[in-house]
């Protein structure tokens, strides 16, 4: 907790003097944009009706408000992203990354620490979205709170999940954009944020069932739009907990092995 509450201090510290704004305005923008067109569109194309297989397949006829969950919790996980999977390599760049091996604390509550100054600040940033949506009168049903506190805690873990791993990547292979940008298109393709998934290929759905941010967004739509209560949406919240598990501990372990070829590589 000391190296966590430090981390977090500190990173409040750099922010305040030089907030990034690009990275703000670049994610919460985006989703802005992604309700505006999903409006006009169901209005002026759609009629204001949907599907029967969009609404078989979703467990709702609430397109907006669907569109309002899926798009809000795909730019929060590309705004996580950019914070937590990016931390280590920003060290590398800023020269500060042999200090940090050498220092006697241990990488999980670092990661955690700059994590948790990443989810304040993000939830903050994407406050603005409710003025978007209530300037387009989008009303976002819920059907179960406690569902969507616990579906947006599990958001926030399985994120922080893949960040370790990817955050080893980044600083092995000395690139970030490559990779951050490869995550973000397949996770937006897949994790059924925006759209059920069951408009993808089999192959594909097979493939989203590995990832955790998928039953994260499961519960999430159920919990909102899905009209599931906690007991229905448990089983999603045990899947995503195990494979939340499971790449947090992938990523640990190699984050060593990470470290070590960046030193190398470096000096």
């Amino acid at each position: 907790m000391p190296t966590a509450r430090a981390t977090a201090w500190r990173t409040w510290q750099m922010t305040r003097r030089a907030y990034p704004w690009t990275y703000a305005v670049g994610t919460v923008l985006p989703a802005a944009l992604t309700i505006a067109l999903a409006y006009l569109g169901f209005h002026a194309i759609g009629g204001g009706a949907v599907g029967d297989d969009f609404a078989a397949d979703s467990g709702t006829t609430a397109y907006l408000a669907y569109i309002v969950v899926g798009a809000t919790a795909f730019q929060f996980t590309v705004r996580l992203i950019l914070w937590s999977a990016k931390a280590l390599i920003t060290e590398q760049r800023q020269g500060t990354l042999g200090a940090l091996l050498i220092a006697p604390a241990a990488r999980l509550p670092y990661l955690l620490g700059f994590t948790g100054f990443a989810v304040l600040s993000s939830i903050v940033e994407f406050l603005t979205l409710g003025l978007v949506v209530a300037a387009l009168g989008i009303t976002v049903p819920v059907s179960s709170v406690p569902g969507a506190l616990l579906g947006a805690l599990a958001l926030i873990a399985a994120v922080f999940a893949l960040s370790v791993g990817l955050g080893g990547l980044m600083i092995a292979a000395g690139e970030a954009h490559i990779s951050q940008n490869t995550v973000f298109i397949v996770l937006g393709l897949v994790s059924g944020f925006t759209f059920p998934r069951d408009y993808l290929p089999e192959p594909a759905r097979w493939f989203a069932e590995l990832l955790p941010t998928t039953s994260a967004m499961d519960v999430l739509h159920g919990s909102f739009t899905g009209g599931q209560s906690l007991p229905e949406l448990l089983p999603r919240l045990a899947v995503c907990a195990l494979l939340t598990c499971a790449y947090l501990f992938i990523g640990l372990t190699w984050l060593p092995r990470a470290e070590a070829r960046a030193a190398e590589r470096t000096y």
